[in-house]
């Protein structure tokens, strides 16, 4: 930009800083003679600095400076002092010590650790001074520097220093802050422009008056710099997480489907029973679920009569009542497919239904397990149905999150046949990230709960794995730690 334009896009701040560069370059004289507030200042020649009008030099340094007890004992002397001074004549006991030197019990233990430490008394029956100790009180360095304070650490002498580390450890005598000190200087194009004859009159508004009057017309404004810096805004915005979860429901809304929701908390009965999972299955163990103190109510028994049947004819067990009314935290939500299930009626056919919730299940959590996390669910009920239309619903939903490219391998559940377990290929990672598992409910699943068998195709990927990467997340930890500086920095769900 030319030096001209330059200097019409000078805000009144920015003259008055410049005008006074020329007889001060330290920042706290500035402050005092331009009378602006600090934040004022500081945006000034942040602006200045970034028409390249002036250069910004920070130095930080330790000043030392005296704190409560350091200030106490320049009055009073060193406890160290204090004790020397009240054995220089004679020796004594150290029962006598704390009364005759005025210190207190702690300070008395302090002194007795340092002077013996630095050879300033001998310990026995009584308290003797050394010729050391005599040598620290003609020439008390420590009292000598206090005086001396404040001071930065960096002019002072080695032995100084070591003074000050040692007082450092020590309660209250001296409190070390950072410091910075900071200095302005013009730049060559600074000089140039502070020579120019710069119009302080400049209008920076364009008011709704001056508009109706047509006297803007005769006016000077001044030039916008539309590349000026301005401070980082961080709105207010859903959790990431919560995004993904509210665009894949639109997703699944906009396929036509409708939301399932339901308890956290579930009776075995519906959480496993109802999904023809037998009651030895190792997912029920301890190590997988989180059981519950009590027990809750089984549906009617009309109901209950058909899972028992299928259980008991399909696996060859005897079924227990007891075992299907322990509570468990959900630890998938297919429970909610079985809860849907069975209060549908033959009107209600065919139907869609998804769902997308929190689910618990006994993990030691690391950088790929929780033991808690989120599952996108669904259900598809109706005649004719086929496994290439469970095929399809799940690429287009994929297809929509980002995943254009899925494939699909035969796996086993207890509670359909077929099953599949989905993998979408990751388009930056150049490779294939498994999800879980879908497929066709049974007809031992299926029977009990409709009255009939019908097909129904079901899914309940993982859905964390399916955003983490979107947000180049590494370890699934970071999905819920909600640290605020991730939490304002994250980018948006714009899939």
């Amino acid at each position: 930009m030319e030096l001209n334009k330059v200097a019409e896009s000078l805000t009144k701040n920015e003259i008055t800083i410049l005008k006074s560069l020329s007889k001060t370059q330290d920042f706290n004289k500035l402050l005092s003679q331009t009378k602006l507030k600090e934040v004022e200042l500081n945006r000034g020649l942040l602006w200045l600095e970034h028409k390249n009008l002036i250069k910004i030099n920070t130095k930080e340094s330790e000043l030392i400076n005296l704190d409560s007890n350091g200030k106490l004992y320049l009055k009073s002397g060193l406890p160290e002092k204090r004790f020397l001074d009240a054995i220089k004549s004679k020796p004594l006991p150290i029962n006598k010590l704390e009364k005759s030197a005025k210190l207190s019990k702690e300070e008395l233990n302090v002194s007795i650790g340092l002077l013996k430490r630095n050879n300033y008394i001998k310990l026995g029956k009584e308290v003797e001074i050394t010729k050391q100790g005599k040598d620290f009180l003609k020439e008390n360095l420590v009292e000598k520097l206090l005086k001396s304070l404040p001071q930065e650490l960096e002019k002072l002498s080695s032995k100084e220093q070591s003074i000050v580390k040692e007082l450092k450890t020590r309660k209250q005598i001296i409190i070390p802050e950072l410091v910075k000190e900071r200095t302005i200087e013009l730049t060559d194009q600074g000089k140039r422009l502070s020579k120019l004859d710069i119009k302080t009159d400049l209008l920076e508004t364009l008011t709704p008056e001056m508009l109706m009057k047509g006297n803007w017309k005769n006016k000077q404004f001044r030039r916008y710099d539309i590349k000026a810096p301005v401070p980082k805004f961080y709105p207010g915005k859903r959790h990431f997480v919560n995004l993904a979860i509210q665009h894949a429901k639109k997703i699944w809304l906009e396929m036509g489907f409708t939301e399932m929701t339901g308890p956290i908390i579930n009776t075995s009965f519906w959480t496993f029973d109802a999904l023809f999972a037998p009651q030895d299955h190792p997912a029920r163990e301890m190590q997988d679920t989180f059981f519950l103190e009590g027990s809750g109510k089984l549906p009617d028994k009309k109901l209950v009569d058909k899972v028992r049947r299928s259980h008991e004819e399909g696996w060859k067990y005897k079924w227990s009542e007891n075992i299907a009314k322990t509570l468990v935290l959900r630890t998938h939500t297919t429970v909610l497919s079985a809860l849907t299930l069975a209060k549908l009626k033959e009107s209600d056919l065919p139907a869609k239904f998804f769902a997308i919730g929190r689910n618990y299940r006994n993990e030691a959590v690391d950088w790929k397990h929780l033991f808690e996390f989120n599952q996108t669910e669904g259900i598809v009920v109706g005649k004719d149905l086929t496994f290439r239309d469970l095929l399809g619903y799940l690429k287009e939903f994929f297809s929509k999150m980002g995943f254009p490219q899925a494939r699909f391998r035969p796996a086993y559940f207890p509670y359909t046949e077929c099953s599949v377990e989905i993998d979408v290929f990751h388009p930056k990672r150049k490779t294939w990230v498994e999800l879980g598992g879908a497929g066709i409910f049974r007809p031992e699943v299926v029977e009990p709960l409709l009255g009939k068998d019908i097909q129904v195709l079901a899914w309940g990927p993982g859905f964390d794995r399916i955003i983490k990467d979107y947000y180049n997340i590494e370890d699934i930890r970071d999905l819920y730690k909600n640290e605020i500086k991730q939490l304002r920095e994250i980018k948006g769900w714009f899939k």
